[in-house]
């Protein structure tokens, strides 16, 4: 359905059948969870707490040493062996493997995706450059997936870590998305995010953390900015101190005032305070149900513009009213 929207100062137009079909493109992420891939205790907790977590990131990366590698990627390869079949936990595994400049990420690819059941999801860290990019999917057509076992599209998540990583980031970003349609005739594959990972980026940039964050604001502000204007999942830092929920809490609501769709999680005890903060309210649910309604009647009476809850409303207002109800569906809430 395209209609023309009349709004106090302009007219345009908008599908909202494909304004829906983008919004539910990506799986939820309001909190991802790191679990060391190496871990079988850590892993089977998660597992059975899946249904209360959005994602679950099994790690090769930075949660396991050097000499552990390896049994990470075989462990990895276990879990989604053992519990692919089960579709509604499948959705919420993910990997995240090492980084291109480490030189084992190859290894990762091979072995993780030598199985019956591959990730839905695949986490790329400390993506400096374009070249990372060219050399991760260099690397992930060489790995022996058999495609017959994809039945959904991957997601990949990439991470922005270094000054030079930020500076270049909606360039590398754009890349991303050209090098996966470049190869859906063969492998579906979708840029579904960017992860901001702020203390290698402090580490990178020289500077030192503090409370109120304000040596990782504009670096947060331009993740967002380029995530939002390529309709990409935005995903915030990590909050280190886990047994500070109150720092948690504060944080993880700037976060989503901010624009961010998620935060990284650390510890189990910090996923129900992330996903609160990134759940809508009761109130704005019904504030926006309320809003599609008031826009269908309107469109059905041949009215443009027209006034709720004492705002005019525009073009932006009602994508944030689908952006809620979205939300919403995914976690029962609509």
């Amino acid at each position: 359905m395209i209609i023309r929207f009349q709004s106090s100062s302009s007219s345009s137009s908008i599908d909202l059948n494909s304004m829906t079909q983008s919004l539910n493109s990506s799986l939820l992420r309001r909190a991802i969870l790191y679990v060391p891939g190496n871990d079988q205790r850590k892993i089977d907790k998660a597992i059975k707490s899946f249904d209360k977590i959005d994602s679950i990131v099994l790690d090769c990366e930075d949660g396991v040493a050097v000499k552990s590698k390896d049994d990470a990627r075989k462990t990895i390869l276990k879990i989604l062996n053992q519990h692919g079949s089960n579709e509604l936990l499948w959705k919420k595994l993910s990997v995240r493997i090492n980084s291109m400049d480490s030189g084992i990420a190859v290894e990762d690819l091979a072995i993780i995706f030598s199985g019956k059941i591959i990730p839905r999801t695949i986490l790329l860290p400390k993506v400096d450059t374009k070249s990372n990019i060219d050399e991760f999917f260099e690397y992930f057509q060489k790995a022996k997936i058999n495609k017959n076992i994809i039945k959904h599209p991957i997601d990949l998540i990439t991470y922005v870590e270094s000054a030079t990583g930020l500076l270049d980031l909606r360039d590398i970003a754009k890349h991303t998305i050209d090098m996966c349609k470049s190869l859906n005739d063969t492998i579906n594959i979708n840029f579904a995010g960017i992860v901001f990972g702020s203390d290698d980026f402090c580490a990178n940039i020289g500077a030192t953390r503090s409370d109120d964050g304000k040596e990782v604001l504009m670096a947060r502000q331009h993740v967002i900015l380029v995530c939002k204007s390529l309709n990409l999942q935005a995903i915030d830092s990590v909050y280190i101190n886990f047994r500070d929920i109150d720092g948690l809490k504060r944080q993880s609501e700037d976060g989503a005032s901010m624009g961010f769709t998620g935060k990284q999680a650390i510890h189990p005890d910090q996923i129900s305070v992330i996903q609160e903060a990134y759940r809508p309210s009761d109130n704005k649910i019904d504030w926006a149900k309320g809003l599609i309604d008031e826009f269908e009647q309107a469109q059905n009476a041949g009215r443009g513009a027209f006034v709720y809850h004492g705002q005019m409303i525009d073009m932006p207002l009602l994508k944030q009213a689908y952006n809620v109800m979205n939300i919403a569906k995914q976690i029962g809430k609509a």
